[in-house]
């Protein structure tokens, strides 16, 4: 069964249709990115509606519903409704603005337009769980990411500034093979380490530096997502012992994580470990999250999520420890949860690499 039939299977009670417009959603369902469209879903069949510049690769491409030329999106999905006598449509709450709900409401006309959480709530429930195929593109993305890595500790040294390290690392990926990047890099070094999503500035790298550098690539469609830091020629004892305390919270949390845990329990194995080094309050992000079409989805791995880890979800897990004004360490990896545990993804070392 393919990923539409299971949408259109597990359609919410109450709903007879959705329309899905995310441009992620859309690329989980159709394989088909573009930049204008909508996937309308029915109990019965399901259309995927975009306009001139995408239908000829669309008409190609999408295999698992009717492709249709986007005309009058509007008139077409009225139409539709009629023709599948749809009396209660949903929408994507949480990405939909108000707008969009409004003109979705004024095109269905008989239809009443259900603006409830329900039919995205179907959408992330699915998305969450990666199959086989998922998982394949985003050990390739992170095969792309980890040869990136092991390349620019041939690059770093004292001198160099973060922006050159990280187009650096850009260059090369896209060279290698990527579709893109996951993200816009984090190279930060120095002090600017303590800022856990800092930008790549013109500083430059110091002897007794600290790099973060977070960073992935993108394959198909699907993400991948890797932290490492490394130091500059030497470190002292306080740097060391952060550097310890964030690898052992991340092993912790790596031998604990299984099916059936809830989230929130896998970032307190990791927390606990920081907490109990005389750390608290230096890890301030949750311990990771969901990652496939969107280099951040769901589940999210952090202190206050009521989410159940289930067998073939993808999370990150990257603790932190961040003292202001000073330095900062994270290290990631991304695993695939199965039942008694995990499976890692990330290959690259990780005990401290000094250059």
């Amino acid at each position: 069964m393919n990923r539409i039939e299971q949408l259109m299977q597990n359609l919410p009670d109450g709903l007879d249709a959705g329309i899905i417009s995310a441009p992620e959603n859309r690329r989980y369902y159709t394989g088909f990115s573009s930049s204008a469209g909508a996937l309308f879903v029915t109990r019965e069949k399901s259309y995927f509606l975009t306009d001139f510049r995408y239908i000829e690769k669309a008409r190609q491409s999408v295999r698992d519903c009717e492709v249709m030329e986007m005309a009058e999106l509007g008139e077409q999905l009225r139409t539709l409704a009629r023709r599948h006598g749809v009396r209660t449509c949903g929408v994507e709450a949480y990405t939909a603005s108000v707008r969009q709900v409004e003109r979705y409401q004024q095109a269905l006309e008989d239809a009443r337009i259900d603006a409830g959480t329900a039919f995205q709530d179907q959408i992330r429930r699915q998305r969450m769980v990666k199959d086989a195929a998922e998982i394949r593109k985003i050990e390739q993305a992170q095969a792309l990411t980890e040869r990136t890595f092991s390349h620019i500790l041939s690059v770093i040294r004292a001198g160099v500034t973060e922006r050159e390290i990280a187009l650096e690392m850009e260059f090369f990926m896209r060279r290698q093979g990527a579709d893109g990047v996951s993200f816009d890099f984090i190279v930060v070094s120095g002090k600017n380490s303590s800022l856990p999503h800092g930008e790549p500035t013109g500083k430059t790298v110091e002897e007794g530096d600290f790099i973060t550098m977070d960073f992935g690539a993108l394959v198909d469609g699907y993400h991948s997502d890797m932290t490492r830091t490394i130091a500059v020629g030497h470190v002292d004892d306080g740097q060391r012992r952060v550097y310890d305390t964030v690898l052992r919270a991340q092993r912790a949390a790596l031998t604990a994580i299984q099916a059936g845990m809830r989230c929130s329990d896998a970032d307190r194995a990791a927390r606990a470990v920081i907490d109990e080094a005389g750390f608290a309050g230096c890890f301030g992000h949750g311990l990771g999250h969901g990652v496939g079409v969107e280099i951040h989805e769901a589940p999210s791995l952090s202190p206050r999520s009521v989410e159940v880890l289930e067998p073939g979800m993808v999370v990150t897990v990257e603790p932190g420890v961040y003292l202001e004004n000073t330095y900062g360490v994270r290290i990631e990896d991304m695993v695939v949860v199965q039942e008694g545990g995990c499976r890692n993804l990330t290959a690259s070392p990780k005990e401290l690499i000094i250059l």
